[in-house]
């Protein structure tokens, strides 16, 4: 129980300073577009966060799953 909560901990620590650094990298980022959803439009952001946040959003995604299926072995 103790190793999954550190584990988490790690998880949600690490994406959170890439994110700090995902702010400061960005702001001198002038290529923006809008994403098409199903129903609209979102307004223009950077790429540079489309893709940063993605990646970001996985990574917590696959290490709070992963730490979910290392108990239930």
């Amino acid at each position: 129980m103790l190793f999954s909560v550190k584990k988490i901990f790690f998880t949600i620590t690490f994406n959170f300073s890439l994110f700090l650094l995902l702010m400061v990298g960005i702001q001198n980022s002038s290529n923006k577009t809008k994403i098409n959803l199903i129903i609209n439009e979102t307004v223009n952001l950077p790429v540079s966060f489309i893709v940063g946040m993605s990646f970001i959003t996985g990574s917590l995604t696959g290490g709070i799953l992963s730490s979910n299926f290392h108990n239930k072995k």
